[in-house]
């Protein structure tokens, strides 16, 4: 198995007295760490408007870290398109991957927070056809070499070269984040790589990879578990008051997500609001408990087909050393490689 580092990053920090941005720096040390305990990557997330000084210019702080970085792979989980203009977000993330040498990994959504749709005044109903739109925009920048114009729904440019190049040819990877048969299928159509949410049950992930695998097969591409990426909280423990502890502490962290994605007196909504959230689940998908039963988690991943996670850490360094330390090596971790073209 190959694994990633998955999660957010915070202005402030958890030591007592340290100075606003403070946290950016530590989620700067614990990606170089990373990258020295064998991770392969890192996919950082874009979010607007919490309150809990989330990161909002992911690319900006993925720039800082590839300064840092030599090996590591730059990813985004997921740089919302429906919230950006789509030339200078094509010129955004080109600029980082010629100076990371070519290792971003452009994962990329249509948003699923309540509290974003509102406070961008974008009506979630259109958030399909922006991603679309801006998709289809930014590829054309990344690929086209002569002057264009577009006239579209939501965006007009006139006579533009859109530079610099990507040094990723013909542009960087597409990852698309994924939560129903639906955005599977979309995936796999436009040759994107797949991201597979932190709630699904093996089974399901099991159903989703091999929906993906045979979408891309009937478009005649070569399927490599490496163009699949899980999710997955993870936190290694010694004994049952320190389960229970980090247990409590996750569930609150998805409370307080689900709490934004929620849209006021409407059903519907983020796929991950369609999960029960029982307490059996809260116990059955995270990486949490001792080496030896999160090593069996990850033996059940990869029985359903899984090979690449990405593992949300809490931000704990110590948390990482163990993880390499004691489940790496029982799963036969494999040397970091990105994933073939589609």
């Amino acid at each position: 198995m190959q694994f990633a580092i998955f999660g957010s990053a915070q202005a402030g920090s958890e030591r007592p007295g340290a100075p606003m941005g403070e946290g950016f720096h530590d989620f700067v040390e614990l990606n170089v760490e990373a990258e020295a305990l064998g991770y392969c990557a890192t996919f950082l997330v874009e979010h607007h408007f919490t309150g809990w000084n989330q990161v909002s210019a992911t690319l900006q702080l993925l720039t800082w870290l590839a300064a840092r970085t030599t090996t590591l792979r730059l990813g985004t989980a997921v740089l919302v398109l429906p919230w950006h203009n789509p030339v200078l977000l094509a010129e955004q993330a080109a600029t980082l991957d010629l100076l990371s040498g070519g290792r971003l990994d452009f994962g990329i959504g249509k948003g699923y927070r309540h509290t974003e749709f509102e406070g961008f005044c974008i009506p979630p109903e259109e958030a399909q056809d922006r991603f679309d739109e801006a998709l289809k925009i930014i590829l054309k920048a990344w690929t086209t070499r002569e002057r264009f114009s577009h006239e579209g729904r939501f965006w007009r440019f006139k006579n533009i070269v859109v530079e610099p190049s990507p040094k990723q040819a013909p542009h960087p990877p597409l990852w698309t984040g994924a939560g129903n048969p639906a955005s599977v299928k979309r995936a796999a159509e436009r040759g994107h790589r797949l991201i597979l949410d932190q709630f699904a049950s093996a089974e399901l992930l099991s159903e989703r990879i091999a929906l993906f695998r045979a979408e891309a097969a009937a478009r005649g591409r070569p399927y490599d578990p490496m163009q699949v990426v899980v999710a997955r909280d993870m936190f290694v423990v010694d004994n049952e008051r320190e389960r229970e502890d980090a247990i409590e502490r996750n569930n609150a962290a998805h409370a307080r997500t689900l709490s934004v994605s929620r849209a006021p007196g409407r059903a519907g909504g983020s796929h991950i609001l369609a999960y029960a959230h029982t307490a059996q689940q809260q116990r059955d998908s995270p990486l949490i408990g001792t080496p030896d039963e999160i090593v069996a988690k990850l033996q059940t991943l990869r029985d359903s087909g899984v090979e690449y996670v990405m593992l949300n850490a809490a931000g704990s360094a110590a948390n990482l050393r163990r993880f390499a330390r004691d489940v790496m090596p029982h799963v036969a971790a494999r040397p970091c490689r990105a994933a073939a073209a589609g």
